[in-house]
């Protein structure tokens, strides 16, 4: 049962609602480990159809609503007619049925007298009003009622709008912060009770606005979306491609309702009504603002009325911001010429005077704008920080040209939105005060602890960093935070730290959005291999290696904090480390058969042990099940969707721990540090059975029918010979294998395969277009 700090527990949620959102919620739920009640209309033949279908269909979606499939076992599945009666069991509630109000209004009519008294409940409107949804609710049941707002996919998006009314328990409103936080990995963002909250208002008016200057400048669907997306800090996914996936019928019916209840004018052009009234709504119909004929893309021409080949849009005349970060990019765009940047221009000051005259309505503070649309359109910076980057006084200058008058916001602003100062980020408020920004709760970031206390040691490939409390942070800093060999002299120099200078442990760790580690330099690699540097090469692998299998070594405790890209080293650090405190979005995996390679930073050797001793409880099991579980995630590359299935896989242990929300990741691992800290023994060094000749046969006969059935290529089959070999613990009889011994046959297989030119024009391949090759 998941506790809160508000002393309620939520034990159990019920679901109301198996559309798109309330089948997605309900996995996210499940995912934590917390049971679920999904309800939905009942069916003509089976009562429980629609719901199970629903539940069905998450199990083959893609992107996968489930962390791991299994967790749909605490999943029930009922009907709106027979079993609202089970709500009684839930702790919270939680309604996403049809997005109108008065089939809302009338299932917490029917519901009120079932709920436990100390429910919550909820309703995952995107937008209508909270109070408008409690017409006739006692006040009992509005002191537990609160809108719960996620963004969809709920697995994926970070953000959930919380919007209590004025008659919501500040308790409620606390536990469901905590609960969603901790246990569903959200980033929470108060909004007020009005529609369309804080993200879809002013998603949305960006949305229509761009559409009509698109109109406006008679620009293309290709070039607008080139223009929204990365280059001004939005996803690459832009306007148009976003507007498939979310489905026009969705943007149209959202932007109908906010017409409607703002008074404002959200209307979208009438060549997107036609396409809506064509059935081509978006992805889930495969025809929107783009479609596909067989592999090419074809995109809708607004002027024309038809769908034309995908057009390339090239803008020279802003080719000089693409290597700024984002805030030069924009601070160039006030002064870039040509048609392009005017657009955009025009964009960014219309969405700013909006968000700057309707935040003060929709959000308690600035931050919460900034997070809502962060966390919830996936802008890389939020609205106000983007304003102080193009600079306070060219927004007024461009709001003075356009006779717009100056917002209330705007008018307070002296210099800027934001201020850094040495006790922390301020924020303006409507009194034209600075005041603290809120933390998010739980979290470390390592650039805010190097502007406070600097680097303790730092290279070109990696950083220390003091945590306090004793805990040194090990960060790298690398492209796609690849292991150079900076990497382990700090790892070295950490080990010396903890030893004489009093500190506690060790978290290996980072902010980067994306990824861990990537793995081993593999430019340097080639750039060695090529010019015949073998010695140099043969050094470098074996003081990779030392550096990795140094970690279950360290007399003191050492938690390795994998996220997102964990692949290849990177997984490697994980396989050795002790402690392992893993982000639930983890994507991990052994993949270096697909740059014509063997895991030689120790992670064959470290399957091979594990798998091995997971077999050694059970007398009667064959122990060559262990070497083929091995041989089998190795050379399929077979990568974790989250850290549930790592678990599953065996990349990690039932021991090691997950967190739900990323921004929680270092303080937990450095949590368990101190945990253990005073009581911690490393653990005992592993010898395993090497099956020799008999299963190496076994394992390249799998190899030769793979070959025959000309499911893989004759390299690949020299790949998988070579981890057979390993696995195997060389072509011999039977032996006792020490970790060396087994670190000996990776890097005698590595240094054979890297000789290869076929492996070399995979690496090259890799590098040169970040996919494998098969050759």
């Amino acid at each position: 049962m998941s506790g809160t700090d508000a002393g309620m527990r939520i034990g159990k949620v019920g679901v109301i609602g198996a559309g798109a959102m309330g089948s997605g919620i309900a996995a996210l739920v499940a995912s934590a480990g917390v049971p679920v009640l999904l309800l939905d209309v009942p069916g003509d033949q089976d009562r429980d159809g629609p719901a199970r279908r629903a539940l069905e269909r998450s199990l083959k979606a893609r992107p996968a609503p489930f962390m791991d499939a299994s967790q749909a076992v605490i999943v029930e599945v009922g009907n709106t007619a027979d079993d609202l009666d089970r709500l009684a069991e839930c702790d919270w509630v939680v309604e996403a049925i049809v997005e109108q109000l008065e089939p809302k209004q009338a299932l917490f009519a029917q519901i009120e007298g079932i709920v436990g008294p100390a429910a919550i409940i909820s309703s995952n409107t995107s937008g209508i009003p909270i109070r408008l949804l409690l017409d006739g609710r006692s006040d009992q049941f509005c002191t537990r009622f609160l809108g719960t707002h996620f963004f969809n996919p709920p697995r994926y998006m970070h953000l959930l709008e919380l919007v209590p009314t004025g008659r919501t328990s500040p308790d409620v409103t606390l536990a469901m912060r905590t609960f969603a936080e901790r246990f569903l990995g959200k980033g929470v963002v108060i909004a007020k009770d009005v529609p369309g909250f804080i993200a879809n208002r002013l998603g949305l008016f960006g949305m229509v606005r761009t559409l009509r200057l698109m109109e406006r400048f008679e620009l293309t669907i290709d070039q607008v979306d080139a223009l929204t997306g990365t280059l001004v800090g939005r996803p690459k996914s832009a306007t148009f491609r976003t507007g498939d996936i979310s489905g026009l019928d969705v943007l149209a019916h959202v932007a109908d309702g906010m017409s409607r209840t703002t008074g404002e004018d959200f209307s979208l052009p009438t060549w997107v009504h036609y396409l809506i009234g064509k059935g081509h709504v978006g992805e889930k119909a495969g025809r929107g603002f783009y479609t596909k004929t067989g592999t090419d893309i074809l995109t809708y021409d607004w002027k024309r009325g038809e769908y034309a080949p995908q057009q390339p849009a090239e803008f020279p005349e802003l080719s000089f911001l693409r290597e700024r970060p984002l805030a030069g990019r924009l601070k160039g765009l006030t002064t870039a010429g040509g048609a392009a940047a005017e657009f955009l221009r025009c964009q960014l000051v219309d969405t700013a005077w909006y968000t700057l005259q309707h935040a003060p309505e929709l959000s308690p503070d600035i931050v919460s704008v900034d997070r809502a649309l962060e966390w919830g359109y996936g802008w890389e910076r939020g609205p106000f920080w983007q304003y102080d980057a193009l600079g306070v006084q060219f927004l007024r200058s461009a709001f003075e040209e356009a006779k717009k008058t100056e917002p209330p916001l705007m008018q307070v602003a002296r210099e800027g939105f934001y201020r850094e100062l040495n006790s922390g980020l301020r924020q303006l408020t409507l009194a034209g005060t600075y005041a603290p920004v809120d933390e998010i709760p739980g979290l470390i970031e390592p650039a805010a602890v190097r502007r406070r206390l600097g680097d303790v040691e730092s290279n070109d490939d990696a950083a220390l960093l003091d945590l306090g409390d004793g805990v040194l942070l090990l960060e790298f800093r690398a492209k796609m935070n690849t292991l150079g060999p900076g990497v382990f002299l700090l790892l070295e120099a950490a080990e010396q730290r903890v030893r004489h200078d009093g500190f506690a442990g060790l978290v290996i760790g980072n902010a980067d959005p994306r990824t861990f580690s990537a793995g081993a330099n593999l430019s340097g690699l080639l750039r060695r291999a090529q010019a015949g540097e073998w010695a140099a090469v043969d050094a470098g692998v074996r003081a990779f290696q030392e550096g990795v299998t140094s970690l279950s070594r360290f007399a003191f405790p050492t938690v390795v904090a994998p996220f997102g890209l964990t692949l290849g080293g990177g997984a490697e650090l994980a396989l050795y480390a002790p402690l392992v405190q893993a982000h639930a979005e983890l994507h991990m995996g052994l993949v270096e058969v697909g740059v014509g390679l063997v895991p030689a930073g120790g992670g064959t050797a470290a399957l091979l042990q594990r798998f091995s001793r997971d077999l050694e409880a059970y007398p009667e099991a064959d122990p060559f099940e262990g070497v083929r579980r091995a041989f089998q995630l190795i050379t399929m590359g077979t990568t974790s969707t989250s850290a549930h299935e790592a678990k599953r896989l065996g990349l990690l242990r039932t021991s090691d721990r997950v967190t739900m929300n990323r921004d929680r990741l270092l303080a937990e691992a450095k949590a368990r540090v101190l945990d253990l800290a005073g009581d911690y023994a490393a653990p005992l060094p592993v010898r395993v059975r090497g099956l020799g000749r008999e299963a190496l046969g076994n394992l390249e006969y799998a190899v030769w029918a793979m070959q025959e059935a000309r499911r893989i290529t004759a390299h690949d089959a020299l790949i998988g010979k070579r981890v057979a070999l390993v696995l195997s613990g060389g072509d011999g009889p039977p032996r006792d294998l020490s970790l060396q011994d087994l670190l000996d046959l990776e890097r005698e297989a590595f240094l054979s395969l890297l000789g290869t030119s076929a492996t070399q024009e995979r690496i090259a391949h890799m590098l040169a277009t970040g996919r494998p090759l098969r050759n």
